[in-house]
């Protein structure tokens, strides 16, 4: 038995469109889904709409997505994660246009917790000195760390 890649990551949000404006309009997925969904697991009286979204060029029969998660039944709770905290603190999308996202992603209004950087390969699990990357981490609508990569 293998693993063959991930799967999806699910993000809740407070504001759907908002969440949307940021993921679909400016890191670029395309959206799959839209619906209002209920029953999940142990709270079957629980709503939430959900929001599936793609990489609109991911190659390969199972391709990973991601799934914004907006409860309608209840408030949201929580604080965003932060980097290097226990669990998930964030996800990295590879692109191939990083400082221009990165700078329309600024000019929405979006928060940078680190500008473009160039990193070596080791960084990506790769033997030191065998590459370039180019790294960036922002904050979506919810204050939520996202990471895009580059190879260079």
């Amino acid at each position: 038995m293998a693993v063959l890649g991930v799967s999806h990551v699910a993000v809740g949000v407070a504001d759907m469109d908002r969440a949307l404006t940021f993921y679909r309009d400016l890191v670029g997925l395309r959206v799959d889904l839209d619906i209002e969904e209920s029953g999940f697991g142990k709270a079957r009286d629980q709503r939430r709409r959900a929001v599936y979204l793609r990489s609109p060029d991911e190659p390969g029969p199972r391709p990973s997505f991601i799934v914004l998660d907006q409860q309608l039944t209840r408030e949201p709770f929580g604080q965003p994660p932060r980097l290097f905290q226990l669990g998930t603190h964030h996800f990295s999308f590879w692109v191939d246009d990083l400082e221009q996202r990165v700078q329309r992603i600024m000019e929405a209004g979006f928060g940078v917790i680190v500008p473009p950087t160039v990193s070596d390969a080791v960084a990506y699990g790769e033997e030191r000195g065998s590459g370039k990357y180019l790294t960036a981490i922002v904050r979506d609508a919810d204050g939520n760390p996202v990471q895009f990569d580059q190879k260079l």
